[in-house]
């Protein structure tokens, strides 16, 4: 849940940036309504959009997220195993030079 509302938060200032610095495809210019109600429709319609826009990158940021957890499982457990395997060979190594001295005797 922290992850969302961060992601969220994030969502809001990238698009908060990005409304002063380019066009977002899709928002209207509400400015060049003379009614009130379109203009309030037309801020309503951008609201929505706006909310869309920053729920579906929530949900990828989310996304993202749960996959790197995933992967760093996968890797925390290919390590464990890399672990075993190298306590493997150290002791057939240990046992291959305890076993060339009695050979040499």
């Amino acid at each position: 849940m922290q992850r969302i509302i961060a992601a969220a938060g994030l969502g809001i200032l990238v698009l908060s940036v990005t409304v002063h610095a380019q066009d977002i495809r899709g928002l209207e210019i509400c400015t060049a309504e003379k009614s009130m109600e379109r203009r309030t429709s037309c801020l309503q319609s951008n609201v929505d959009f706006l909310q869309q826009a920053l729920a579906k990158q929530a949900r990828d940021t989310t996304a993202r997220l749960d996959a790197g957890e995933r992967e760093a499982k996968a890797r925390q457990l290919e390590i464990a195993a890399l672990k075993v395997e190298v306590a493997a060979l150290r002791a057939t190594v240990a046992e291959l030079k305890k076993a060339e001295p009695a050979k040499k005797k």
